[in-house]
Parts: C-alpha cells; structure tokens; sequence
C-alpha cells in the first residue's frame, strides 16, 4: 500500500483547529492530527485530486489553512505545506508516532515555558534555563510550581485526531413517501488518543477500515 500524508506547518495561528474548515475541496481524507503548531492529514491512497500533482496540493491545502486562520484570528497567519509519499503501514504508524512524540516534546517544554515566564523571568534568561535540562527535571520544575504534568488533559499531552464516523441520520424519501434511516459520514474530534503501541493499532486501524 502506497499512503500519502501531506503535512502542514503554521507560522503564526492557532493551536488547535477545525480540520473541516480547513479542507473543503475534496480531498479523500482517512485521518487528520494536529499538535502544536502542525496538522497532519492522511489521504487515501486511491485520492485522484487535482491529479495527485504535488504542487497542486501543496498550494491549495497551504491557502486554504492560511485564510481560515487569518478569518479566525482576525490577522494574518501562514503555513506552509509539504507532500510525503509513504510505502507501507509500517511508515504510516512510524509517521504518526513520531509526532505524537514531538506532541510530548512541546507539551512539556511549553508548560515549563509559561510557567516560568508568569514569574516575570525574560524569554531569553527562560530558554536559556531550559537548555540542557533532562524531561524529569521539568517535570520537577512544574511540579515544584503546583503542576502534576501527568494529570494534565490528555490531548495537551498526545495531540488532537479528526476523524471519519458513521451515524444514522433520519431522513424522508419521497418516491416511497415515507421516513428511512441512513448512514451518514461526520468528522469527529478525539481529544483522547491511545498512546504507543496502541496509537500504532489505532492508525493502522484507520486505514485497513479505509481500504
């Protein structure tokens, strides 16, 4: 299985978003995450839009987050915007992983961040007292400021997944004149994704279901 991820990075903007907003052309879409300033968005390997023409998409998907950033927050915001051909699921999972890891990463140093800058110390002095600092050290560090890292809400820690779910829907059909209950397709957001070994099921899972 060939999988393509297209991976965007923001310059200026929010942390989290509504991925909905942000992809309204079309794109056969299996999976979106987001984590810090990135979101990363898995296509299905069968999607056909604009021709699979890189450039096409890179443009398109970095316009199109940059003006609903802009509208959102009420000043300029951009992003660029990357393609990455994946071979297997086994590169799929590694991909995903690895950002969940850098999820971490910022989390931790971000809280460490603030909560150092509340004490009125400069940015400058804080990024240099961070430096070289194990992640038990600022783990330390937060807990000796009242915060138990640990407890903090899971998607400050692992990142934020949008994804397809199926629900019924209620409809009426007039050429049979009476009420039916369809499937429907709705994006939904999980604010509490597995970690680990389990994250790697979990987006393995995703793209078997889509395939």
């Amino acid at each position: 299985m060939r999988a393509w991820l297209c991976e965007l990075a923001i310059v200026q903007g929010l942390k989290t978003l509504r991925i909905n907003k942000a992809i309204p052309f079309g794109l056969e879409l299996i999976y979106g995450y987001t984590e810090s300033d990135e979101i990363s968005l898995l296509f299905h390997p069968e999607d056909n839009t604009f021709g699979r023409k890189v450039r096409k998409i890179n443009t398109s998907l970095a316009g199109e987050a940059s003006a609903v950033f802009s509208l959102a927050l009420g000043m300029p915001a951009a992003f660029d915007c990357r393609v990455v051909p994946l071979p297997n699921i086994d590169r799929v999972q590694d991909y995903f992983a690895w950002r969940q890891e850098d999820s971490h990463r910022n989390s931790l140093n971000a809280h460490c961040y603030w909560a150092l800058r509340k004490e009125g110390i400069t940015a400058h002095r804080v990024t240099s007292m961070m430096t070289g600092i194990s992640v038990a050290e600022k783990n330390e560090m937060l807990f000796a400021r009242g915060i138990n890292y640990n407890d903090l809400p899971d998607w400050q820690k692992r990142g934020i997944g949008v994804e397809y779910t199926t629900v019924p829907k209620e409809g009426f059909d007039p050429v049979k004149n009476k009420t039916v209950t369809v499937d429907r397709r709705i994006l939904t957001v999980n604010y509490d994704l597995p970690v680990g070994a389990e994250y790697r099921d979990y987006i393995s899972g995703k793209l078997t279901e889509a395939t």
